[in-house]
């Protein structure tokens, strides 16, 4: 699944900490769904994502960042599930201000390059 293009230009924004660990807008936005759906499961379906894939970003999240990001409790009568632990949370949060730092850095850039490209809709 292509991911848009937001309306400021940015990109797609990766931060990597070392060979073990990074994160960027997929992840974030796993953790995320994670955070509101209470479910890897839930969270990876609502990104056309399976769950092994989920499941396995969610692994490398942990094993990367060398504290867990997110931690799960089993099935059984309480339906198990999964939520973001204090360090999850603020790397999320961590990831967002990154995210809109840089949007807000580069915005005029954006707009000068959006000015100088405009392109009339082709002919039939």
């Amino acid at each position: 699944m292509k991911r848009p293009i937001p309306a400021s230009g940015l990109g797609h924004v990766r931060i990597v900490l070392d060979e073990n660990f990074y994160i960027g807008p997929g992840r974030a936005d796993l953790l995320e769904g994670i955070e509101k759906t209470g479910s890897i499961s839930a969270a990876g379906k609502a990104m056309s994502m399976s769950y092994k894939r989920a499941w396995t970003l969610v692994q490398a999240l942990n094993d990367g960042a060398g504290t867990p990001l997110v931690e799960t409790t089993r099935g059984g009568k309480a339906q198990g599930g999964a939520h973001l632990t204090e360090a999850g949370r603020e790397v999320l949060f961590r990831y967002r201000a990154i995210e809109q730092k840089i949007r807000a850095a580069i915005e005029p850039d954006v707009e000068a390059m959006r000015t100088l490209v405009r392109r009339t809709p082709p002919k039939p």
